[in-house]
């Protein structure tokens, strides 16, 4: 079958490979390789056909980061009356918003893909989706149950008004009616057709409600979120899913919940301040009115109408003076109404943009609001543990204790003014002494009505420009490319694994029988022996098709045959040199049992025989003769009986066979001392008479590594055929021949190579007993004949 460990590795010896024999090796088996090439084309078919394709769905966005030119260049019309801030956003961060559960489990609601459709196949269920599902079933109500159940039923279609209910097991549940309530163990749910088209007959619709938490989990690990480049405010999402509408439909939800809580979060500080500005609009209001009434009595009860003209250019001087004054109340009052805030308000934004003219305390608050947005925003997706939130929460308490300090010496810095302006109105005053008291009490009450409208109106442009600014809120992310998935689908791929199956139909294959070789360690044909022993060899015996013992005769011309023809020219040459007179001797042994010698002995001296030749065969095997069994004769005394019984001639134990035109000295019954016997002098008689009275005499000997038998007589031979069974023998066992050859313990030995595949070269050969004939039970192992 196998070609031995010799032809398996390189010579490196000669620095040179056969690589037409090493090709040569594996093209024998090529069936094989056709079979498994068959056998994984065909899975790799199976395969593809009952494996749903796999679409990929892709959607970018561009975030909004400031920093990079984002969305925000066409608000820039608004900077200028500070409504937009200068805040740049994480990209790091938004990715990790856009996997955030609070996200995907407002897309699972969204779109209700907790509940999946299949319909049955022949083999596998696909997945049904919008208008390719034939019912629609409502649940009532939605509530936690029904989101943390995990069951599946199937819904079978009897007609058109009418349908079946079974459980997972295939259990009948209830046959109903479409549109009436089904009450189950998580709620109560109704089914309708969700066509009017007629249903297919016994349509089977598998139903399975699956934990919001698995599909969640499911979909965040399904969906890859990842920067377009690494310079780019671009992020790609990209979702694998069998149903291509399915996984747009999610992508897109996506994106729309992620932008839908941006706005939300850019409006916080819009609404906090328009807040803020009410509040302060409704009390400034009930002052202003108070203001107004007072003014309206004092008139009243000093029935003033204008200013004295006499004081004209006093009070002309004093404009001036009240102005400021105007202007640093108003700062101060803004800024306890600010610190009132800060004070009472904890994690709450700070209004901004409320026109101090302190640039810092400006910018403060505008960082502050940042950060408080910020960490609000990420709060969602994590704890206040995560390092992040530590992080924001520090930096919050810094800025609003620098916010407070700010207040604190706005209102220091506001007050020393105040007060030097009063002393230099003060002292204005005092000039005006002429003024009636009436004029002056008029005076301070309409400074106070003066400061209320002007507040008042100034909070009311900053409700307005407020306004404005929720007016212009946008999302973080603009959507490049709406969800889309190519028509080709990503996986399986087909080309690979049809490839990948041609490979795996060869290398599978080549594997087995490469390791095969590498374990085989029997000699497989003549290179192999002249590898190692180096006596000539006479010939290649050839496997026999036929199941007769004796292969030659005078009208076949078998290869069997032709080979023993063969055989007979070398052995003439062999002897051709011998000049003694009488019959040449021809021993016949083997290194263990089982490699034919027996059938050779008995074919050569049937070749010889046919061109004429007296030939006698011995049986020197008396340790398990057999070779009478395997002839089918019966016999009567052979080679034991005259050993041990002097009074026996050779004549008296020579048989003639028939069938093959030559003379048989049996082995005899089995003796319990055969070495003794061989030596005891009467063996050389048998040979003698042999050599006086035939032109050859074949003796089967026994094999050289089991007992000495035949080393005691190996030097009676005139030829030494030393038969070597191909794909029988261990390699390692010709050191035996080897050394025997070597040391020359056995003269004129020549090797014969028996049981050879000329076909391939590997092929195993018959079974052989002890040496001595056929024997149906040695059959090949299945998995050889398979191979072979």
């Amino acid at each position: 079958m196998q070609e031995g460990n010799s032809n398996n590795t390189l010579n490196f010896d000669n620095e040179s490979i056969n690589l037409r024999v090493e090709i040569e090796k594996y093209a024998y088996h090529w069936k094989w390789f056709v079979l498994g090439v068959i056998i994984a084309v065909s899975s790799a078919f199976l395969y593809l056909r009952y494996t749903p394709n796999q679409y990929e769905v892709s959607t970018t966005i561009l975030i909004d980061d400031k920093e990079n030119g984002g969305l925000a260049s066409e608000l820039s019309a608004f900077q200028d009356i500070g409504l937009l801030g200068n805040n740049s956003i994480s990209i790091d961060n938004e990715i990790e918003l856009l996997k955030s559960r609070s996200l995907l489990e407002r897309v699972v609601h969204d779109l209700e893909i907790n509940v999946t459709y299949f319909r049955q196949g022949r083999v596998i269920q696909s997945e049904l989706y919008q208008d390719g599902i034939p019912i629609k079933i409502n649940f009532f109500p939605k509530d936690s149950l029904l989101f943390n159940t995990d069951t599946t039923f199937t819904v079978i279609v009897k007609s058109n008004t009418h349908f079946v209910l079974k459980d997972a097991n295939g259990s009948l549940i209830s046959e109903q009616v479409f549109g009436k309530s089904i009450s189950t163990k998580f709620g109560n749910l109704t089914i309708t057709p969700a066509t009017t088209k007629a249903f297919k007959n016994e349509e089977e619709i598998i139903v399975k409600i699956t934990p919001l938490k698995t599909v969640i989990d499911g979909y965040r690990n399904a969906i890859q979120v990842q920067p377009a480049n690494k310079n780019s405010s671009v992020i790609k999402l990209s979702l694998k899913d069998p149903v291509k509408l399915k996984a747009q439909e999610i992508l897109d939800n996506l994106v729309k919940q992620y932008n839908n809580d941006a706005v939300e979060d850019k409006s916080i500080i819009a609404k906090s301040t328009d807040e803020f500005i009410n509040q302060r609009l409704e009390i400034i209001a009930k002052e202003l009115t108070s203001v107004d009434k007072g003014v309206e009595e004092f008139k009243t009860q000093n029935k003033l109408t204008d200013i004295p003209s006499e004081a004209s250019l006093t009070l002309q001087s004093n404009v001036d003076i009240n102005k400021r004054i105007l202007d640093v109340t108003t700062q101060l009052k803004l800024a306890d109404y600010v610190n009132e805030y800060v004070t009472s308000n904890e994690n709450e934004l700070i209004p901004s943009n409320l026109g101090f003219e302190d640039a810092s305390l400006n910018q403060s608050t505008v960082l502050y609001n940042q950060l408080m947005l910020e960490r609000n925003r990420i709060l969602k997706s994590s704890s206040k543990l995560n390092p992040v939130i530590v992080n924001l929460d520090e930096q919050i308490a810094q800025f609003k204790g620098s916010i407070a300090q700010s207040l604190l010496n706005l209102k220091s810095s506001l007050g020393i003014s105040l007060n030097a302006l009063k002393n230099q109105e003060s002292r204005l005053n005092s000039k005006i002494s002429a003024v009636p008291k009436q004029e002056r009490e008029f005076r301070d009450i309409q400074r106070q009505q003066q400061i209320m409208e002007s507040l008042y109106l100034y909070l009311l442009q900053k409700r307005e420009e407020n306004a404005i600014t929720l007016a212009v809120t946008v999302p973080n992310a603009k959507i490049i490319d709406q969800a889309y998935g190519s028509t080709i689908p990503v996986s399986p791929k087909r080309n690979i694994i049809y490839l990948a199956a041609l490979l795996l139909g060869l290398i599978v294959p080549f594997s087995i029988i490469y390791v095969l070789f590498l374990l085989d360690n029997k000699v497989h044909n003549r290179k192999d022996v002249e590898a190692v022993v180096k006596a000539p060899i006479l010939g290649d015996i050839p496997k026999s098709n036929s199941e007769e013992k004796i292969v030659v005769s005078e009208s076949d011309r078998e290869g069997t045959a032709e080979s023993f023809r063969l055989l007979r020219t070398n052995i003439n040459f062999m002897l051709s040199g011998e000049t003694q007179k009488g019959a040449k001797i021809l021993f016949v042994t083997s290194t263990i049992s089982g490699e034919g010698k027996t059938f050779i002995a008995i074919n050569t001296a049937a070749v010889l025989a046919l061109s004429n030749k007296k030939v006698l065969v011995v049986g020197a095997d008396i340790r398990k003769p057999k070779i009478a069994e395997y002839l089918n004769i019966k016999t009567g005394k052979g080679l034991t009986h005259f050993l041990m019984d002097k009074t026996l001639k050779v004549t008296d134990v020579i048989e003639h066979v028939k069938e093959t035109n030559f003379d048989l000295v049996p082995s005899g019954i089995v003796a319990p001392n055969p070495s003794e016997l061989l030596m005891n002098g009467r063996f050389e008689e048998i040979l003698a008479y042999g050599k006086e009275h035939y032109d050859y005499v074949i003796v089967d000997t026994a094999p050289v590594n089991i007992v000495t038998d035949t080393l005691l007589l190996s030097h009676k031979a005139d030829l030494f055929m030393y038969v070597i069974r191909a794909n029988y023998l261990d390699k390692r066992m010709l050191e035996i021949p080897k050394n025997l050859y070597n040391e020359k313990r056995i003269s004129n030995m020549a090797l014969l190579v028996n049981d050879t595949d000329f076909e391939n070269g590997y092929g195993y050969g018959y079974g052989y007993g002890y040496g001595y004939g056929y024997r149906k039970e040695d059959k090949k192992p299945w998995w050889k004949r398979m191979i072979g």
